[in-house]
C-alpha cells in the first residue's frame, strides 16, 4: 500500500508539472500574440492601426498580460520570474529549466503565428517600411546603444517589475491579473523608453529567433550580441535582486 501511495503521489506530481509546463507554453504564446501583434499593427503597411503609437502598443501589452493571467492563473511567463520564484521556494528548482524552455518555445510559436496572420502586410511593407522597424516588431533594441547603461536599465526595470508583482501577489493576490497589467503599463510608460523594456528573456529571444527563421524579405542584422547580453542576462540580475528584496523586506 505504501508503494502504491508513493507511485500515485509521484504520478500526480508529474501530471501537475506537465500541466504547468503546458500552461507556461500556452500563456507565453498568447502574450506574444498580443504583444508582437500590436507592433505589427503599429508598424506594417496597410494595417488598420498603422502609426497608432507606443501608447497604443504599451496598453495592449498590459491588457494582454492581464488576460493571460486570468486564463492561465499564476504562470510565470518569464524565465526571470521563474528564477525569482525558485529562489524564494515558490516553485521547485526542478521546474526552472522546463519552465524556461516552455516559455521560450511558446514565445517563438506565438511570434510565428503572428507572422502568418500578418504575412500579406509584411509583403506590402517590403521596400516601404524601414527594415530596422520591422525587426523591432519582434525584439527590443535601444535607439541609443550604450551596452552598460542598457544592461542597467533592463536589470533595474526587471527588479522593479518582479518586486512589484511579488508584492501584489503577497498583499492583494485576488487582483493580481489586473495589478500586473497596470504595472506593465506604468513601467512601459515610465521606464520603457531607453530599451523597450523586455524584462523577460522569452519575450525577446523567442521572437528574435522567429525573425531569424521566418521568410521576411530585406532583413537587417538581428543584433544577437545585444539580445543575448541585455534582454538575455540583465533580467536574471534583476530577478535575483527582486527575490532578495521580497525575502528581506516583504517577508516572503
Amino acid at each position: 500500500c505504501r508503494c502504491r501511495r508513493i507511485i500515485s503521489e509521484e504520478r500526480e506530481r508529474i501530471i501537475k508539472m506537465l500541466h504547468n509546463i503546458v500552461a507556461e507554453f500556452l500563456g507565453t504564446a498568447l502574450m506574444i500574440l498580443f504583444g508582437v501583434g500590436v507592433h505589427c499593427d503599429e508598424v506594417l503597411n496597410k494595417t488598420k492601426y498603422r502609426g497608432s503609437g507606443h501608447l497604443f502598443a504599451i496598453t495592449t501589452w498590459g491588457f494582454g498580460i492581464t488576460v493571460v493571467l486570468f486564463v492561465f492563473g499564476g504562470v510565470c511567463l518569464n524565465p526571470a520570474m521563474a528564477l525569482a520564484q525558485a529562489i524564494l521556494g515558490m516553485i521547485s528548482w526542478k521546474c526552472f529549466i522546463p519552465y524556461c524552455v516552455a516559455e521560450f518555445l511558446g514565445a517563438l510559436c506565438g511570434a510565428c503565428i503572428v507572422y502568418v496572420m500578418y504575412a500579406d502586410h509584411f509583403k506590402a511593407s517590403e521596400g516601404v517600411v524601414d527594415p530596422v522597424a520591422i525587426r523591432n516588431i519582434f525584439s527590443t533594441n535601444p535607439n541609443i546603444r550604450n551596452l552598460p547603461r542598457n544592461f542597467f536599465v533592463e536589470a533595474f526595470a526587471t527588479f522593479v517589475f518582479l518586486s512589484s508583482v511579488l508584492g501584489i501577489a503577497h498583499t492583494s493576490e485576488e487582483i493580481l491579473p489586473i495589478g500586473v497589467g497596470i504595472l506593465v503599463w506604468a513601467i512601459g510608460m515610465g521606464l520603457g523608453g531607453p530599451t523597450g523594456f523586455a524584462m523577460n528573456q522569452a519575450r525577446d529571444l523567442g521572437p528574435r529567433l522567429a525573425y531569424t527563421l521566418l521568410p521576411i524579405q530585406n532583413k537587417t542584422d538581428n543584433d544577437w550580441q545585444y539580445g543575448l547580453l541585455v534582454p538575455g542576462i540583465a533580467p536574471f540580475v534583476g530577478a535575483v535582486c527582486a527575490a532578495l528584496f521580497a525575502k528581506g523586506f516583504l517577508g516572503m
